[in-house]
């Protein structure tokens, strides 16, 4: 059995901020492997800006290198929209290994409008990850009103195995102001080193 996060996103581009949470967790919850799963195309987030799909696999997968997290195309594989159908496909995939899904502390404020997320909460454990400015908004988001009931004291992270789903606690790891947002404004053509010609060049 192994133990696995899963930190799904649109890798916009994958940047140290992504890396540098990913074995933090890894560390925290005692993990064999960090997936990172590259949405084909997030149905919360506008298709305008949105860099190919490619270049973001690959951005994802130089800044994974060297490293126990595994670059994911499973979504694209799989042919799943939303997170609830990439986990239960997960899971019938790998009955074995035990799951555990990664989410920013930034992104709990959208999580009631996620598809069935309440049928999402109760498949595996939910490991929330400090972003700076966050954490109170996301105790106080929406979705939160009903998963209150099942927080788990951040002491048990490394049990996280022995518990059952609804479970969400909040990790406190170091922070990274590292955003994708910020990486796009100051270079918002990045994605061409990972496409064409300059994308040969770099796997050369």
């Amino acid at each position: 059995m192994k133990k696995i996060g899963l930190l799904g996103g649109s890798f916009n581009p994958a940047h140290r901020g992504h890396r540098r949470i990913s074995l933090a967790a890894m560390a925290a919850l005692g993990l064999d492997e960090v997936w990172w799963l590259v949405s084909p195309g997030n149905p919360l987030k506008p298709a305008k800006g949105m860099a190919p799909y490619e270049a973001r696999l690959a951005s994802a997968r130089e800044e994974a290198r060297g490293t126990r997290i595994k670059v994911s195309d499973f979504e694209r594989e799989a042919g799943t929209r939303y997170t609830v159908d990439t986990l239960a496909a997960i899971k019938r995939r790998y009955p074995n290994d035990r799951f555990i899904w990664l989410m920013g502390a930034d992104t709990v404020a959208q999580f009631h409008q996620w598809r069935r997320w309440r049928e999402l909460s109760a498949m595996v454990p939910i490991a929330v990850i400090h972003r700076p400015g966050y954490d109170a908004p996301a105790r106080a988001a929406s979705a939160m009103g009903w998963l209150r009931w099942f927080v788990r004291p951040l002491s048990q992270a490394k049990r996280w195995t022995d518990w059952s789903a609804p479970a969400i606690f909040f990790l406190r790891l170091p922070p990274d102001p590292t955003s994708a947002t910020r990486l796009r404004a100051l270079d918002p053509n990045w994605h061409r080193r990972f496409t064409g010609s300059n994308r040969r060049a770099l796997s050369s």
